[in-house]
């Protein structure tokens, strides 16, 4: 911690001494940048304002993120700016360079939060964010009317002012109330204890359910071989042509193979499954007989 400190205390050092550019000098770095891909005019552009950045950076602190990590984010943030920023519009690199600042620390702030993914959308990243602020405000309004909020309550108001749903509310909720914790952590501190993962329910098949389903998926496998040896060879390749390939077949290539119209096609095709049908109503009617 004390070599990050003295980092950031470097950074920030070398971003204070940094030049301090005025609107028109901004505006031509920007230019030879955008139309002529100067990467010392890019630099010189980023190197002002890295001040910003790490000003920035700071704010996210109470996160809980080593600083380096959200001053190089922050960084990336505004060389993104600077590639993408366009002089034309009249707008100033900084005011343009803190959307995309911000955005890069706040995005990993929340992939670092926890292992499990926080949120992505924009309306979860504002709650992600504000909503320990949101809570303070309406409970001190609340308070100024003289009312108290239950948990419940307070939580539909939060909703409505960030404009989420309730079930967003109390996700990030969850989220923000403690860190990860291991499913190979012991229950107990006895020796013998054991891990929170021990009392997971197993979602794999059990090998007696397995070895059922081969034997179902066999027996059905039987079934249609006999229901299709059935047929005649006719009906047998129309069926083949039609359902089993990777590329079925249309009617109409298959009338002209066999020379006969579309719409013969699709009677010898409906008998054929009609034979097949009773066919394998016949085996379900033996096994029923079987089990009965």
């Amino acid at each position: 911690m004390a070599l990050d400190g003295y980092t950031d205390q470097i950074m920030s050092r070398q971003a204070m001494r940094a030049e301090l550019l005025d609107a028109e000098t901004e505006l031509q770095l920007a230019y030879a940048w955008r139309h002529h891909q100067d990467e010392k005019a890019l630099h010189r552009l980023v190197t002002a304002y890295m001040r910003l950045a790490i000003s920035m950076a700071a704010k996210f602190r109470r996160y809980g993120a080593p600083m380096n990590d959200l001053i190089q984010e922050a960084g990336l943030g505004l060389m993104k700016a600077a590639e993408k920023f366009d002089p034309e519009r009249g707008v100033r690199f900084s005011t343009y360079a803190v959307w995309w600042i911000k955005a890069s620390i706040q995005d990993y702030v929340m992939r670092n939060w926890s292992l499990v993914r926080t949120g992505s959308t924009s309306s979860q990243k504002a709650l992600f964010f504000n909503l320990r602020r949101v809570q303070a405000k309406l409970e001190r309004e609340a308070s100024q009317r003289g009312e108290k909020l239950d948990s419940q309550q307070l939580r539909q108001l939060v909703a409505e002012e960030v404009g989420v749903s309730l079930s967003d509310v109390e996700m990030m909720e969850g989220r923000l109330s403690g860190s990860d914790f291991s499913l190979n952590a012991q229950q107990s501190h006895d020796e013998d204890g054991r891990e929170w993962i021990d009392i997971l329910e197993d979602e794999d098949e059990q090998s007696s359910q397995k070895v059922e389903a081969e034997h179902d998926a066999s027996r059905l496998r039987d079934w249609l071989g006999s229901a299709m040896m059935a047929l005649n060879p006719r009906e047998r390749f129309i069926v083949i042509e039609r359902k089993l390939k990777d590329e079925p077949r249309t009617l109409e290539s298959l009338g002209e193979e066999l020379g006969l119209s579309k719409e013969r096609v699709r009677q010898l095709e409906a008998a054929a499954f009609q034979k097949m049908r009773r066919n394998l109503e016949t085996h379900a009617r033996d096994v029923q007989t079987f089990f009965s």
